[in-house]
């Protein structure tokens, strides 16, 4: 039987700040990947086969020691959940090798406004005007970082925008997999999936990677799976309301990781644009905590 986490909302904010740190690290080295900084650039969806094989085995590892007991997985929404995540992951790391990773990052963070909306037809819900004004802000701030000018449009940023809405459908299944079963087994059996579908994706365009390059695939899915397992434990900690404001503390972490690791700086339109995301993000964040108390 399924018992849920004890309440804990301040363990739940240090767990997501260190998830945070972990999943824009993740950034970074498919930044690293994706361009010639440890060799011939990889392709996306190598990056993701290396994210999901060495998450898969570290999961694996600990599961070889703990043994945890595995109840009967809903392999529908478990297929739904992870063929999505694996899409948005994909897009996600082919766009921050042409944007910096704080703009990547700060249209991710559109994915529970896509939610929002797919819930609509998907999951029967009524949305009223605040939710609707927070999800006009964020695209709004999505539509600054495109830069749609002929001489500023960066095609890339599509690919982040892209990921955005995929992770959104990611989330309307993530949220009838909720309480369902075990944070470990939602985490194996996410990217053990994950690793069948990104295995088959990349016969096409597999290359054989560098020394760095297999250092660097072997640390991203390391800290993957280590970022998934606190984002899901402070989930069952706290309310999403209460956690969505710190997990917003990846866009700080990205820009100062492309800083130190690319010398980028962030301009007057991306600190713009995340600006009127977030504010968007945290409105929605605010709206869905009041709805669910009431």
């Amino acid at each position: 039987m399924f018992v849920p986490k004890a309440h804990n909302p301040a363990l739940a904010a240090l767990l997501i700040l260190v998830a945070t740190a972990f999943i824009a690290a993740t950034t970074l080295l498919a930044k690293a990947l994706g361009t010639d900084t440890l060799g011939p650039p990889l392709n996306p969806l190598q990056i993701s086969h290396g994210r999901f094989l060495f998450a898969f085995t570290a999961l694996l590892s600990v599961a070889a020691v703990v043994r945890p007991r595995i109840s009967a997985p809903h392999w529908r929404l478990h297929l739904g959940r992870t063929l999505f995540g694996w899409m948005g992951v994909t897009l996600m790391f082919a766009s921050v090798a042409f944007i910096p990773l704080s703009d990547a990052t700060a249209i991710s963070f559109l994915n529970p406004v896509f939610a929002m909306m797919l819930a609509i037809p998907l999951l029967g819900e009524k949305v009223g005007p605040v939710r609707w004004s927070a999800a006009a802000i964020a695209l709004a701030g999505a539509l600054i970082l495109l830069r749609p000018t002929p001489a500023t449009f960066q095609p890339a940023a599509l690919l982040a925008l892209g990921a955005a809405c995929v992770m959104g459908l990611e989330l309307i299944f993530i949220k009838k997999l909720s309480g369902r079963e075990p944070v470990f087994q939602i985490l194996l059996v996410n990217n053990m999936i994950g690793l069948c579908i990104a295995t088959v994706a990349v016969l096409t365009v597999w290359q054989p990677p560098t020394a760095a390059q297999w250092g660097a695939l072997a640390a991203l899915g390391l800290l993957m799976a280590c970022a998934q397992t606190l984002f899901v434990n402070a989930m069952a900690r706290a309310d999403a309301s209460f956690v969505a404001p710190f997990s917003y503390a990846t866009l700080i972490m990205a820009a100062l990781y492309d800083f130190a690791g690319f010398g980028v700086v962030p301009d007057a339109v991306s600190v713009l644009g995340a600006s009127v995301i977030l504010t968007g993000a945290l409105l929605l964040a605010w709206r869905e905590g009041r709805v669910r108390r009431a």
